[in-house]
């Protein structure tokens, strides 16, 4: 045994002394098995460029553009298209909670009656196949398709514990935003609205499992 030890040893400090400790600096660059993208084809800010006529690396804005989250007056639309919000702000709206606790029902900003509130559904149909079904199934069921590799964790909205007597629409808001667990943040992928028309879909989920368990 004391042979493996003395062996590991010495292969161990072969390693260091071929490609060095990492940080470590060197006169000449060091052998990279894998690069790590530490090379690219980018221009950095404020960098002289040969590949425009101006030898400048940075670039001016496209014209009548303008940063996200910066509109005049806190309009919602720049050039008659919606712009979509990504929180940051406060209220129940943006961070599902009132208070110190979580909210429920929809916000009031959704400004829903029957019509939109259809269409909200639609919406979060749409948005839940492609941000949530991998996971949590189609049917919001848990035996999505990742189940399937061993992803431990999976969220079944069928069971009691994930209903909005016990689960409240402002906690699944906060989940989506900041994840949880296994699940990833997407605060920085699905904007606010859809955040919400997602909670809806999901509720419409559960009322339509608990209707075919009442008609059995």
């Amino acid at each position: 045994m004391r042979y493996f030890f003395l062996i590991y040893a010495l292969i161990a400090v072969l390693v260091v002394g071929i490609f060095g400790l990492r940080g470590q600096h060197f006169s000449k660059p060091p052998v990279r098995i894998f690069p790590d993208m530490d090379e690219q084809d980018k221009l950095r800010a404020q960098k002289p460029s040969g590949f425009f006529a101006d030898g400048h690396g940075s670039r001016l804005p496209v014209g009548q553009t303008q940063p996200r989250g910066f509109n005049a007056d806190g309009a919602k639309s720049l050039g008659g298209i919606s712009e979509y919000e990504f929180g940051g702000q406060t209220g129940y709206y943006y961070t599902g909670q009132v208070g110190e606790y979580y909210g429920k029902g929809m916000p009031e900003e959704l400004k829903l009656d029957e019509k939109s509130a259809e269409a909200l559904i639609h919406r979060g149909e749409e948005r839940y196949g492609i941000y949530c079904a991998v996971c949590h199934g189609k049917s919001g069921d848990g035996l999505g398709i990742t189940s399937q590799y061993g992803v431990p964790g999976i969220a079944n909205f069928h069971l009691d514990n994930f209903k909005s007597n016990q689960y409240p629409d402002g906690r699944m808001f906060e989940v989506i935003t900041n994840g949880k667990g296994m699940m990833g943040a997407y605060g920085y992928n699905i904007p606010v609205e859809d955040r919400w028309a997602i909670i809806a879909y999901v509720r419409t989920l559960q009322a339509a499992k608990e209707e075919m368990a009442q008609t059995k």
